[in-house]
């Protein structure tokens, strides 16, 4: 594995609360089973005080397992189950947290830039996620199967998913009304009507430069409701429909 691929997995384990050297180590104990300190340390060029550190940062963490002996050797715990233990940690924090900690009023009365794609992702799926009636997407196709699993069970709800995309999906949303057009979502353009309630407009591209305006200000969001109602009827009537 190349230094890149290497970087890009380092960079994903500290998503996961590893630090940098410490995700070496633990791809260290993937690659080759049973290690000691001293074995870690050769392999990896990371000095020993350091490796030995890290090693117990590792079990700590939940990332390694301590096996005891005349010679104390560490073990990986399994990529899949590694991830799946701190989720399920995370998820149960959130709970507590969600319990105790006030809640902030909505902010959407006024607007809100909100800048990157992942955080924009990260907007629309929070979105969906609250989605009491009805939804309005309009987005390039590239990025329609991000949120099928959302869109699918809104349907089940009995929610209405209205799609605007610019191409046809390998599969379809069954239960969802969808528009196709070859006009709309050019440069990763991006609409999003939660309950005639909430907007996010914008670019999606996946460029850290996309940025969306997110508003739950109650005119603003009626012209652009209108807005798109009437794209809608364009694309109807170029249909003949």
């Amino acid at each position: 594995m190349d230094n890149a691929a290497l970087g890009v997995l380092t960079e994903k384990l500290v998503q996961f609360g590893l630090t940098r050297q410490e995700a070496n180590i633990y791809m260290c104990l993937l690659r080759n089973k049973d290690l000691s300190g001293y074995e870690v340390s050769k392999l990896t060029g990371i000095s020993r005080s350091n490796v030995y550190s890290a090693l117990a940062a590792l079990v700590d963490e939940g990332a390694a397992y301590l096996m005891e002996g005349e010679t104390n050797k560490y073990t990986a715990v399994p990529i899949e189950d590694f991830c799946q233990n701190k989720i399920r940690r995370l998820m149960g924090l959130k709970q507590e947290l969600v319990a105790q900690l006030p809640q902030l009023t909505d902010h959407a009365e006024g607007y809100i830039t909100i800048s990157g794609s992942q955080h924009i992702l990260d907007k629309i799926y929070n979105m969906l996620e609250h989605v009491e009636y009805r939804v309005y997407l309009s987005i390039s196709i590239e990025y329609l199967e991000l949120f099928r699993a959302h869109l699918e069970r809104l349907v089940s709800e009995g929610k209405k998913v209205v799609l605007l995309i610019n191409g046809t999906p390998e599969k379809e949303i069954e239960g969802s009304i969808v528009y196709q057009t070859d006009t709309m979502n050019r440069n990763g353009q991006l609409r999003l009507i939660v309950d005639s309630s909430y907007v996010l407009t914008g670019e999606l591209t996946g460029d850290v430069t996309d940025s969306c305006l997110y508003c739950g200000q109650k005119n603003f969001v009626n012209v652009f409701k209108e807005s798109l109602r009437n794209e809608i009827k364009l694309i109807e009537l170029s249909k003949g429909e």
